[in-house]
């Protein structure tokens, strides 16, 4: 299909629901470009920030302790990142686009707040440099997934929502192995720096992006405008619901998925447990991978979304309850691959959910960045409740039953979304 096929049918300057399908390399390059993202998050997430936590830790203080106030703070702000860099894309009057600047400019601060995170010598500097590595990634994250309502029309969301997903899993694995095999916490950042920006180019370089026109761009007040990030849940009650549920379940995952590392040392005492990070991320992602297209797909073709986010996150809660209740290296795998299973199918239809419930089309980067905040706000309660957790109320067996029963709190209240089939 053609990249004018890609361009809704009312004209691209339009805000209005778009009618014509994407095109494959619109999507596919959208798809990279997401993947390049989670790369540059999750290659430190995954092994870099823990491995530096350890060599930075003060004496006196843990090394869970120095990573969760690192990712914590990380996870602030993208919390107010995330919005923010939406609604300004939304006001973005360029001949290249509204989201194109965003992303480009997000993508190349990224890459240079890794590299600084690279020589971070101090917890102090580690913990400014993963701050900036949030703020310019969710600049690009926030304008990448704004695309997908500007472009796509409803009843291709799912599909397309699933090639994200795809791409976001195999980013997690690109990090994580760009990390493990690179050679050195530096080495490590310097290589997820780099693929972070290469892997954008393809979209930014080979598709152009609609521009809004002076004309289309509402008047700016800086009350309207801060006022804008307040969404009733009493006045878009699905929203609010759907919000929830994306959070919940998030929140346990995130759960699970923080001291994986340390699960692996010190609880399954693992000889090389940086190698089964990235062997359980692998087997992850191909479970995910063999649903999370295929969950889209068969969403959009069954016309509904909310019982597979709830079957998805039933499935999630068992894999998670498995490392609590067999604590094996087989265990671990298994975990793994279940986790894949249902994240899979979670992570596209709810994606399609998400921009099925957005009150305005004028304001979607915005709207879809309060949302994210879903995403992003896990990582900052899933420290203050882990470590106290494993430290002093049962360990990592308590930790992962904990984190089960919060995932399946969510998948239970989608049932409370009204608009959504």
């Amino acid at each position: 299909m053609s990249e004018a096929a890609a361009t809704p049918a009312t004209g691209p300057a339009d805000t209005a629901e778009p009618h014509r399908r994407a095109g494959r390399g619109w999507t596919a390059s959208l798809s990279l470009a997401n993947g390049a993202i989670w790369a540059g998050w999750y290659g430190p997430i995954q092994i870099l920030l823990a491995l530096q936590a350890a060599a930075l830790a003060p004496p006196g203080t843990s090394k869970e302790s120095v990573l969760a106030w690192v990712t914590g703070l990380g996870a602030a702000v993208s919390l107010v990142a995330n919005p923010l860099f939406g609604a300004l894309s939304d006001r973005t009057v360029s001949r290249y686009g509204r989201r194109a600047p965003w992303i480009l400019a997000g993508v190349l601060g990224g890459a240079a707040a890794l590299a600084l995170l690279a020589g971070a010598r101090t917890v102090a500097g580690m913990a400014l440099g993963w701050c900036l590595v949030q703020l310019a990634l969710n600049a690009a994250f926030a304008a990448i997934t704004a695309a997908v309502p500007d472009r796509v029309p409803r009843p291709q969301r799912g599909a397309v929502g699933g090639w994200l997903g795809a791409a976001q899993i195999l980013g997690v694995l690109a990090g994580t192995g760009l990390a493990t095999l690179a050679g050195g916490v530096v080495a490590g950042y310097l290589a997820c720096a780099g693929f972070t920006v290469l892997a954008t180019l393809p979209h930014l370089l080979l598709h152009k992006d609609p521009p809004l026109p002076a004309a289309h761009r509402p008047p700016f007040t800086w009350r309207a405008f801060l006022a804008g990030f307040w969404l009733s849940p009493r006045r878009h009650p699905d929203l609010g619901w759907a919000w929830l549920t994306r959070f919940l379940i998030n929140l346990g995952n995130a759960l699970a998925l923080l001291y994986l590392l340390y699960y692996l040392r010190d609880a399954l005492h693992q000889p090389d447990p940086e190698g089964g990070v990235l062997i359980l991320t692998a087997v992850n992602g191909v479970t995910l991978l063999g649903t999370v297209v295929l969950g889209g797909i068969r969403s959009d073709r069954a016309g509904r979304r909310k019982p597979f986010v709830l079957g998805a996150g039933v499935v999630m809660a068992v894999a998670t309850a498995l490392l609590a209740g067999w604590q094996t290296w087989p265990g671990a795998l298994c975990a793994a691959a279940l986790l894949g299973i249902g994240f899979g199918v979670f992570t596209s239809v709810d994606f399609a959910l998400m921009t099925e419930v957005l009150p305005a089309a004028a304001h979607r980067g915005k709207d879809l960045g309060i949302l994210n905040i879903a995403n992003s706000l896990p990582q900052v309660a899933a420290p203050a409740l882990a470590a106290p957790i494993v430290s002093h109320l049962g360990g990592y067996r308590a930790l992962y039953l904990v984190a089960a029963a919060v995932g399946l709190l969510g998948a239970l209240l989608v049932r409370r979304i009204r608009g959504v089939a």
